[in-house]
């Protein structure tokens, strides 16, 4: 949630969450989850849905196939807004977050309300199950469901990574950057949240993608290691508060 509302900050968006579940985590990774009463859910998301105007979703880790059941409720009944779908699976740690079935369930359920999923290629596997999918393999199973997919890429060992934009019209776009050393704590939420970010100010599916995309590799590249762990990117400027 941090992560998610810092980024939304330097996009120059302001972040109105409703809060799903409760993490014990730091740095190193993800070690127990708790998923929060439906109920208290949907009135955190109605109390901002009925106070503010709302330029764009973005979804993050849900937990549980009844919590999904929640947010497609919600999303059905605001069907004019733009979802951007972070399907959380597994911390970056190798923590679950949620038993496969709960991927099962956003793709059946919850992806044909989004605009753009932005999984990396551990969660496009297990969404699309097929456990050795290539990232074009991936997308082919899951366009069915979803008019957009950024499958993001850095888990392999190559120089250059790759984050490949599917659309279900046929188009394919790959963005290439410098692969950095050591391992980020946040960086899919950061980039999910920067693109719902960017949405949100009107730019269009592609420039916003790309948009995204720059500004969490300079978060990357700015990053600390706070703790025993993973490092944490740095998604404000230091000047931020002055």
């Amino acid at each position: 949630m941090q992560a998610d509302i810092e980024a939304l900050l330097a996009q120059g968006c302001h972040a109105a969450p409703a809060v799903t579940a409760l993490t014990v985590q730091n740095t190193v990774n993800v070690s127990d989850f708790r998923v929060l009463d439906r109920e208290w859910v949907l009135a955190q998301a109605n109390a901002v849905l009925s106070d503010s105007e709302v330029a764009a979703v973005k979804l993050g880790m849900l937990g549980s196939t009844a919590m999904v059941d929640t947010v497609v409720e919600l999303l059905q009944a605001h069907p004019h807004l733009p979802v951007v779908c972070d399907p959380v699976l597994r911390a970056g740690g190798g923590g679950s977050l949620g038993k496969d079935e709960v991927g099962y369930a956003m793709r059946e359920r919850l992806l044909p309300l989004s605009l753009i999923a932005t999984p990396n290629l551990p969660e496009a596997r297990i969404l699309a199950e097929l456990p050795e999918g290539t990232a074009d393999e991936c997308a082919d199973k899951l366009l069915p469901f979803i008019k957009h997919l950024l499958i993001t890429g850095g888990h392999g060992d190559e120089h250059e990574v790759h984050n490949r934009l599917y659309s279900r019209d046929g188009t394919r776009q790959t963005f290439t950057c410098q692969r950095l050393p050591g391992s980020y704590h946040g960086s899919g939420c950061t980039l999910a949240s920067a693109l719902a970010g960017r949405l949100a100010q009107g730019e269009g599916l592609v420039s916003a993608v790309q948009s995204a995309l720059n500004y969490t590799w300079r978060t990357l590249r700015d990053a600390e290691q706070l703790g025993q762990g993973q490092f944490v990117p740095r998604r404000l400027p230091l000047d931020f508060c002055s």
